[in-house]
């Protein structure tokens, strides 16, 4: 039995070989839904054609992350609204609709080098606790896309890779701490402007921002200093 349908959304249709590649298609879907499930709605009701990307359904692999209302969620977990405008994330390629691709983002995972360098055996469990949080990312790229320093600078090593770097650092086993920090120095820790749009819309309740500062204290531990803070001493005042 058909449900009854009392809710419009929007959706950003996208196709590269169409004129134009872009629009936006308005739906009805029945009330109370998650967004994905309404997404799949759509699809088997509605429209064949519309493509979304969903594995998990249970908030854990990010696969569906979306912007709602130019704010990211879990497609899987964000529970629709009437009215609501549903958009791929931000500063990626869209591939199709709500499809998009993430190799740009996941490649910065690799220049921040957030990976063990040189680890010893051995850890109190105390210690863990200190940097579970930072594991427990799904790689959904839900702060990449609502940071705003890729505006003007797509070089920046982002959200994400950052916390990840941190996880590293903070770790007791990790001998080489030095290393991990220079290969953030650049486009990385000093280019965050602390917005916390990142913080915000972690569906995993990570702090990149936090994450980011410790950083950069670790970064003065070893010589580092911010290159933009040297610019403020040409502008003294004179009277």
């Amino acid at each position: 039995m058909r449900r009854e349908v009392d809710m419009k959304i929007k959706v950003r249709r996208y196709h590269p070989h169409f004129e134009p590649p872009s629009i936006d298609m308005e739906y009805e879907v029945p009330k109370d839904l998650t967004l994905l499930e309404s997404l799949e709605f759509i699809k088997k009701e509605k429209d064949r054609t519309l493509t979304f990307s969903s594995m998990c359904r249970s908030g854990v692999c990010g696969s569906c992350a979306v912007r709602v209302n130019g704010k990211e969620v879990l497609a899987c977990e964000y529970r629709v609204q009437e009215g609501d405008y549903i958009e791929p994330l931000n500063f990626v390629d869209c591939i199709r609709d709500l499809v998009v691709d993430l190799s740009r983002p996941l490649e910065k995972l690799k220049s921040a080098k957030t990976y063990p360098l040189a680890m010893h055996a051995g850890m109190s469990e105390e210690e863990e606790k200190l940097i579970e949080r930072q594991s427990d990312c799904i790689l959904c790229n839900s702060c990449y896309s609502s940071c705003p320093v890729y505006e003007t600078n797509f070089s920046f090593l982002g959200p994400f890779a950052l916390s990840r770097t941190y996880r590293y650092v903070a770790d007791s086993r990790e001998e080489d701490k030095k290393d991990h920090i220079d290969a953030v120095v650049t486009d990385g820790i000093w280019d965050c402007i602390l917005c916390g749009n990142c913080t915000e819309v972690c569906p995993q309740g990570i702090d990149p921002k936090n994450d980011i500062l410790m950083l950069q204290s670790w970064a003065a531990k070893f010589g580092h200093t911010n290159p933009h803070m040297a610019n403020f001493g040409s502008f003294g005042l004179e009277f």
